[in-house]
């Protein structure tokens, strides 16, 4: 759904001016500057404005401690607003539980009876879908008793029918000839796609070309993909991935965390 803060450590001062953080720095020395003349009238000391600056010239770390005060605020907040948004969302997946509904259409694998259930609302152009799918398709082989499914949510293209859409239902018409894993795969680890690219995927894992250009252009997966819309507005999803276990959406995209939902779900 939404990232979690980087855990990383914020690069030194000296790093930060030599990345494209310098600009953000130069600006908040610049409104840091802008607020000791604005309140400079109305303190001490006529030299009080000049005196801060010269504090601020010899301490330039300072500017550091205040930006990255900044960030950890901003950060927190976020965490803040996820949890919410995550509630909200847990909450309307509750009062309607056919939002979560497996369809004998989407892409599913692992027991049908399964005690846990994992599903992924996503996009084959987004990012954060990207970096996750080689941990997912881990996690398909670590828990054979888990049922993953997936379900292709081609937002990135907006109201146009463009590559989003295209790779959604070239995945969904490689499922119905059984090779939604392999091309899942790969279309995840393709930098950037093209219909182009999506068709050598779609050929070079083994699809029938004929076939599976009439399922794609056929109205069951358009269908399908309106469906799953459909569903991802009701639950009010607000990006991809998002991932659900036992139909409770995790905070975090982190495979680390769906890992631990996935666990906990097993020991329950």
């Amino acid at each position: 759904m939404t990232e979690t803060p980087d855990p990383r450590p914020a690069p030194s001062l000296p790093g930060r001016l030599l990345s494209g953080d310098r600009a953000g720095v130069a600006a908040l020395a610049v409104s840091v500057l802008a607020l000791v003349i604005a309140v400079a009238p109305y303190t001490t000391g006529a030299d009080f404005g000049s005196r801060v600056k010269a504090y601020l010239v010899q301490n330039p770390e300072v500017l550091q401690e205040v930006s990255n005060a900044l960030e950890l605020k901003a950060q927190q907040q976020q965490i803040v607003e996820n949890r919410q948004k995550t509630a909200e969302i847990n909450a309307r997946a509750v009062a309607n539980p056919g939002l979560l509904a497996v369809s004998s259409r989407d892409a599913a694998f692992g027991p049908a009876d399964a005690r846990v259930t994992v599903i992924e609302f996503f996009d084959f152009r987004c990012p954060g879908c990207k970096a996750t799918a080689p941990e997912v398709l881990r996690m398909m082989q670590a828990h054979p008793d888990v049922r993953f499914v997936f379900k292709d949510w081609p937002i990135l293209d907006g109201p146009a029918n463009g590559v989003s859409h295209y790779a959604a239902r070239a995945a969904l018409a490689a499922h119905q000839q059984g090779k939604y894993v392999p091309v899942f795969r790969d279309l995840m680890a393709q930098p950037a796609l093209s219909e182009d690219t999506i068709d050598a995927i779609l050929a070079a894992n083994g699809v029938s070309m004929a076939p599976a250009e009439a399922a794609m252009s056929g109205p069951g997966i358009a269908r399908h993909l309106a469906d799953t819309q459909t569903s991802a507005s009701a639950l009010g999803l607000i990006g991809t991935p998002t991932f659900f276990v036992n139909g409770k959406a995790t905070e975090s995209i982190q495979p680390a965390a769906l890992e631990r939902a996935i666990r906990e779900a097993k020991a329950r």
